[in-house]
């Protein structure tokens, strides 16, 4: 729907098209690093992360009958901000041309900041200015209190160490992913410039943190891709994971993961957790 509303040329190929380095669906849906890109060896890579994150409702129903509501999130990163009024249209039509089996219909009824500020509303089909949040991160230092934190897992966590994936995400193997996430999200979409933490001294320290207490479980979750024409497992771990050590450091990394998420698959909403205590 997104790429119906704001294609010029309908194509079905983003990667040989002229407009693709000014294009908005290209951007958001298609996002692939410039040329000669060597942060954090992206040549390696066809794909950057996405700027946005959709969280679904935490209700886990997969039938909606006439007149129920539902909830979700949408986030969005950079520059993607200025694109919200294209994300609210796409949502409104996507409303009419309905979504899930048998297609069902929906109408859009507005759309609220996180302080509850009214930005659109389905009445009058106005949008309205929305204020940007920052999530800020100061230098990495390390300091001798020793503590404990629990973070809860919502949606399945998908991270790949070593080419496996994790099923009891040791610290500094969160660390890393969120410290690559963090990095490569600020740098495609917030100033094209590095982070200026050091990631070997901060992967050290994450080292001596262990874990001392764990009730995760494997998820087996399934999508369906109308691109691919297939459905897709994407399975990882939810449930709740305790760590004790020099907590302290870490905390603003993990926080910010709060918000965008960690792992594989973040755009629609896997990698979500919570900090718990």
């Amino acid at each position: 729907m997104f790429r119906r509303i704001v294609c010029a040329l309908k194509r079905q190929d983003c990667s040989d098209c002229m407009l693709k380095s000014k294009c908005i669906y290209a951007y958001v849906f298609e996002t692939s690093p410039p040329k000669n890109t060597s942060i954090m060896n992206m040549h390696k890579y066809e794909k950057i992360p996405h700027p946005f994150v959709i969280e679904p409702p935490e209700d886990n129903n997969k039938r909606y009958g006439p007149e129920s509501m539902v909830n979700f999130n949408l986030i969005l990163i950079g520059k993607a901000v200025d694109y919200l009024p294209y994300f609210i249209y796409t949502f409104d039509e996507l409303g009419k041309n309905g979504i899930g089996k048998g297609r069902g219909r929906y109408k859009l009824q507005e759309v609220r900041l996180e302080d509850n500020s009214l930005v659109y509303s389905g009445y009058d089909k106005l949008i309205r200015r929305a204020e940007t949040s920052f999530i800020e991160i100061h230098d990495f230092i390390p300091s001798d209190n020793i503590d404990s934190i629990t973070l809860r897992f919502i949606t399945p966590l998908r991270i790949k160490y070593n080419r496996d994936l994790v099923v009891k995400p040791e610290f500094h193997i969160l660390i890393r992913n969120l410290l690559r996430r963090l990095g490569l999200l600020y740098y495609f979409h917030c100033g094209n410039q590095e982070p200026s933490w050091n990631h070997r001294e901060i992967i050290e320290h994450a080292q001596n943190i262990s874990i001392t207490s764990s009730s995760l479980r494997w998820l087996d979750w399934e999508r369906y891709s109308s691109r691919q024409d297939t459905r897709m497992r994407l399975g990882g771990v939810v449930g709740e994971i305790t760590y004790t050590g020099n907590i302290e450091p870490f905390i603003q990394f993990l926080r910010a993961g709060e918000i965008l998420h960690a792992g594989k698959n973040t755009s629609f909403g896997l990698g979500r957790y919570e900090i718990v205590k």
